[in-house]
């Protein structure tokens, strides 16, 4: 992978920078949003069928600042990706899935596509400006692997936390 990162262009490596910097940098939004307001963001996983929800409000703000940070940067691409698939999975379940497809209405379009992004950039890996190319763990997975390993412990993780935390509330 190293001696493919130091071949590519300019314009893909400004391409995965840019990737990076906007996925990372929305999750880091919301998770300092999440941060700033524990007890209302505690309260809002509450009503809306978790059980523990400040364990929720602070889970999601460290994971949501802790993945954007890393993606951001190019570090643990893989990992961090993962965790955006995992938050993005739990909010399309929770929140999103009956609402329909678009965002206009609730739906689950936006979570969805940062999840898609997130994947994408673990397969394509963060480039040549990265933590990952700086400490030579680049090239340790790619690709299809790497992507795999994204959606798959995403979606893992995703689907654990539900089972353990989520109920889903009566309809009214």
């Amino acid at each position: 992978m190293a001696q493919h990162i130091a071949r590519e262009g300019v314009g893909h490596s400004v391409a995965r920078l840019l990737l990076r910097a906007a996925v990372g940098s929305t999750m880091v939004a919301h998770g300092v949003k999440h941060a700033r307001s524990l007890d209302g963001t505690a309260g809002w996983f509450g009503s809306i069928g978790f059980e523990r929800p400040t364990l929720q409000a602070r889970a999601s703000a460290v994971v949501e600042i802790g993945a954007g940070v890393a993606l951001a940067a190019g570090a643990a691409t893989p990992l961090a990706a993962a965790s955006v698939v995992g938050v993005m999975g739990v909010a399309a379940r929770s929140v999103h899935a009956e609402n329909g497809f678009f965002i206009t209405s609730e739906g689950w379009e936006y979570v969805m596509n940062l999840s898609v992004a997130a994947v994408a950039l673990a397969g394509l890996g963060p480039g040549r400006w990265s933590l990952d190319e700086a400490l030579g763990v680049n090239g340790l997975i790619t690709g299809g692997r790497a992507a795999a390993v994204a959606a798959g412990l995403g979606a893992g993780a995703a689907l654990a936390q539900l089972a353990l935390f989520y109920r889903a509330p009566a309809s009214a």
